[in-house]
């Protein structure tokens, strides 16, 4: 689960050299980013997954999606998944629970989000106006997620199946809503494997900080954490030896 893509700002932005070499580090390492059609398909047991294949996403819809992260996309050949707010699509991230001192940064146009459709990338929900899910009542929840799916099917002219779920805030109310909107599947920001049987509407993903060298990330992508650091691999092994995994 990728956000930022560009000029160090926050833990949840990348720099570009930095993303390049993650993906890189991970092609060497074996590893194959798949569609959301494979993935999906792969959890209604209708298709095979492989060792070392997983799904890229990205959160929010940046600008520099298509500056920076195009370019490694296609170098590699792989898709990505990227989750839009609907209503800020051409605008800036000023999402409904932000106050005035967050930085906001520039958000995919039409055209951009075409040409990124061009080479792969598909498009999902991530509502309407980003708020907090689970704050919301039951009309705001319904506008929130039906209205966003509509919007973007309009755009897109193709079936909207995925939410993630702003601030990964969701609760047992806010999945119902999601079904009752017509998606099949939703993310979560929980760490850990997603695995056949698994809770459609809380799929698991995990978290890239800036910071994270390759290495780092291999380590959370093969433990399944959002913890890189050597200790949880240290713990990992130990468990192994001990006959506890």
């Amino acid at each position: 689960m990728y956000h930022r893509v560009d000029l160090p700002g926050s833990r949840f932005c990348v720099p570009p050299a930095r993303f390049a070499a993650q993906l890189r580090a991970l092609a060497r390492a074996g590893f194959r980013a798949v569609t959301l059609e494979h993935f999906t398909a792969w959890l209604a047991g209708e298709a095979r997954l492989e060792p070392g294949d997983f799904l890229l996403t990205f959160d929010d819809g940046y600008r520099d999606l298509h500056h920076h992260v195009l370019p490694v996309l296609r170098e590699l050949d792989w898709p990505g998944v990227v989750f839009l707010v609907s209503d800020r699509i051409g605008g800036e991230s000023r999402w409904a629970t932000d106050d005035e001192a967050r930085p906001v940064y520039p958000l995919l146009d039409a055209a951009m989000i075409a040409t990124l459709r061009a080479h792969g990338v598909s498009f999902q929900s991530h509502s309407r106006t980003h708020p907090r899910l689970t704050a919301l009542d039951a009309a705001a929840l319904a506008e929130e997620l039906a209205g966003s799916r509509a919007r973007l099917e309009a755009l897109l002219g193709e079936p909207v199946e995925a939410l993630a779920y702003p601030f990964g805030a969701v609760d047992e109310r806010v999945a119902e809503a999601a079904r009752d909107a017509g998606y099949r599947f939703a993310f979560s920001t929980r760490s850990g494997f997603n695995r056949r049987g698994e809770d459609r509407w809380r799929l698991r993903r995990i978290d890239v900080h800036g910071d994270d060298s390759p290495r780092m990330l291999l380590r959370k992508i093969r433990l399944g954490t959002n913890d890189g650091g050597l200790m949880p691999l240290v713990r990992y092994y130990l468990r192994r030896l001990l006959g506890k995994v």
